[in-house]
């Protein structure tokens, strides 16, 4: 092998290649520029391909890169060893190097055609441009949907917010807001519905709105409702049978094609009962204008007849026969001078000269004259608040007031009985207001005269304070105590209420200005924001729709669930249904039958340790004194505070649970 290798290497034996050129300078220098260029342009070439393949490492074919670069280096050198033989004859290392190179070449064909399918799938520029292009339009594409979905998410937030605030405006809404179909279906039913007419809305939606009307079924009909297809005034109707008059506002819409009518409701009952307020006013205002006007003229009267009366009395000192019927007329015009007195006051236009009275000493100095001027078989007593109670008003006028009320008294216990006279401070708040607007709220001296006689129906009640009304027979009385007492409370900026119920006796109330005035409420009780409060839920059984209204809104004022009766009867009915029911609040009187003692006491047959707050115009002192009460009862006497219900409700829930 080496002798072989030896004679491939022996240049002795040959001659260099320029000799078949004859030495010719063009043809040698042809050649040596050629081959020179053809190998500068092939060894260029392995370095272009070494650049691409180190810097594109991604190449899936790389080694053929580097064959075809080793295959191109051997052909350039090639090209430089025909330069070399022009002149030195090394035709063997030639020889070599261009076996070298057929094996590379070899190598390098046989390694390209396997792979040419894949090569031939590597896609062209054409290609490449056309998948780019397709990627830049599915790219914009791609930001023309992110665009449209950030508009569609901005778009539901805003719809989100809208209903939202929609939603927080009818869920908080004074008003009542119903939403209901062509077919009467009601669609919505907002808290201030649930608490107008008792129910809850997952009880009326998809009912028919009949169900809120007096006289409606409820079911079954698709025509008009009235009231509810016009709106106006009209009357709802509550879930416990109850009515009250409303204001309806009816809109409609379109939704999804189908008619749908929005109702918007006011309760007009604190409006209805002002304007009776302010006509009852009205009337006794127009009435003592006229009572005035005529006492005035009256009096005019009065004093020439009392006057020649007097005179010709003097005149007829010597016929005493003839001299009575001067005394005679002279009396007359005495006792009508002291009707147009009464007059006036009712007209609150007699002079008054207020000071500080004390109402404790003003009562007792009274009691004398009480006990020479009233029957024997009237049982005087008193009761007084702790502390000096102070008021600021005329005294004799005050003293005739109470002499008033205590003949009042009188003569409803025509067989005797019990006159309670009692003085304390006491306090009219908004609630009170409310229902008496013609009061300013505040702190008061407050006296009280109660009688255990038969009463009075709500009918006399509601006219006692008109002048010349009485249910006295003819002859025996004018008619003007009550309206007397009630023109001097209100000419001394103060308030009068009558609480009555027959069977049980009547109670007049005198609120006074206390001495001093414009002292702030919070002087003499307790801050109602201090009132205690609770969740139980309570049974509230009261017959007046006005007084049920407002104790259902101060009682769940103070955290409490309510539900509410029109008599014993419906309560009994709830009692039975609703176990989760934790205290009984009952008026004492009410119709249907059954009183609030009858009904406290079926009650506890359900629910034996049940507590019962009973609500009256009298003191629990004087119901036990009539035998009508037990020591133990917990009752809040009318009117009541805020801070007083709030208390009297701990103190049932406290006395229940001691007696079990």
């Amino acid at each position: 092998m080496w002798a072989f290798f030896q004679r491939l290497l022996d240049t002795s034996m040959f001659s260099p290649h320029g000799i078949c050129l004859l030495w010719e300078p063009e043809l040698i220098w042809l050649h040596v520029v050629s081959d020179a260029s053809i190998a500068i342009a092939y060894f260029s070439i392995p370095f272009a391909l070494a650049i691409l393949v180190t810097k594109r490492r991604d190449l899936k074919f790389g080694w053929v890169f580097w064959a075809f670069a080793a295959f191109i280096m051997a052909c350039g050198l090639t090209h430089v060893l025909s330069i070399y033989t022009l002149w030195v004859p090394i035709y063997g290392i030639e020889g070599l190097v261009k076996a070298a190179t057929a094996i590379a070449s070899i190598f390098t064909a046989a390694a390209l055609w396997p792979l040419l399918p894949k090569i031939l799938t590597i896609p062209s520029p054409f290609e490449l441009q056309k998948v780019q292009a397709a990627l830049e339009e599915e790219e914009t594409k791609r930001r023309d949907a992110t665009q449209l979905l950030k508009q569609v998410e901005e778009a539901q937030r805003a719809m989100r917010e809208s209903v939202a605030r929609l939603t927080a405006v009818v869920e908080t809404a004074v008003d009542g807001v119903i939403l209901f179909d062509a077919q009467n279906r009601i669609l919505l039913f907002n808290p201030a519905c649930e608490r107008l007419f008792g129910y809850q809305a997952r009880e009326v939606i998809n009912r028919n709105v009949r169900v809120l009307m007096p006289g409606g079924t409820g079911a079954g009909s698709d025509g008009p409702v009235p009231g509810f297809a016009t709106g106006g005034e009209t009357t709802g109707l509550r879930r416990d049978g109850s009515t009250f008059p409303m204001d309806l506002s009816v809109g409609q819409a379109m939704q999804d094609g189908e008619l749908i009518f929005v109702g918007i409701i006011h309760d007009l009952t604190a409006r209805k009962l002002t304007e009776q307020q302010l006509q009852q006013a009205q009337k006794m205002e127009t009435v003592g204008q006229l009572s005035g006007g005529i006492a005035h003229d009256f009096n005019n009267l009065l004093t020439v007849i009392i006057g020649n009366a007097e005179h010709l009395g003097q005149q007829l000192k010597a016929r005493p026969d003839l001299r009575q019927f001067a005394d005679d007329i002279c009396q007359s015009g005495e006792r009508g001078a002291e009707l147009t007195q009464r007059l006036l006051a009712f007209s609150r236009r007699q002079l008054l000269r207020p000071q500080t009275i004390d109402c404790r000493e003003l009562i007792l100095s009274m009691l004398k004259l009480f006990k020479r001027t009233l029957r024997e078989n009237i049982e005087i007593s008193t009761a007084f608040g702790p502390g000096t109670i102070k008021a600021f008003a005329d005294p004799s006028q005050l003293e005739s007031a109470v002499l008033n009320l205590a003949l009042n008294a009188q003569d409803a216990m025509p067989s005797g009985g019990r006159l309670t006279l009692s003085t304390e401070l006491a306090a009219i708040d908004e609630d009170y207001r409310a229902l008496h607007p013609e009061v300013a709220p505040g702190a008061y001296a407050l006296i009280s005269v109660t009688d255990d006689g038969d009463g009075m129906t709500p009918e006399v009640i509601e006219h006692a304070f008109e002048p010349f009304f009485t249910t006295k027979e003819v002859g025996k009385g004018s008619g003007l105590g009550l309206s007397m007492v009630y023109g001097f409370a209100r000419q001394s900026d103060g308030h009068l209420s009558i609480y009555s119920e027959q069977g049980l006796g009547t109670t007049v109330r005198i609120y006074l200005p206390r001495a001093g005035g414009g002292q702030p409420l919070a002087d003499v009780l307790e801050s109602e924001e201090a009132a205690p409060r609770g969740h139980e839920t309570i049974l509230i059984a009261e017959d007046d729709p006005f007084v049920r209204s407002s104790v259902i809104l101060r009682v769940e004022a103070l955290g409490y669930n309510v539900l509410a009766a029109v008599n014993g009867q419906e309560a009994l009915q709830r009692l039975r249904a609703d176990p989760g029911i934790d205290l009984l609040f009952t008026d004492i009187v009410m119709p249907g039958g059954m009183s609030g003692w009858e009904l406290a006491d079926q009650a506890r047959r359900i629910r034996p340790a049940l507590p019962v707050l009973f609500t009256s115009g009298y003191a629990l002192e004087s119901l036990v004194e009539q035998g009508r009460a037990q020591a133990h009862s917990v009752v809040l006497t009318k009117p009541y505070r805020k801070a007083e219900l709030a208390q009297r409700l701990r103190d049932a829930f406290a006395a229940a649970s001691v007696t079990s």
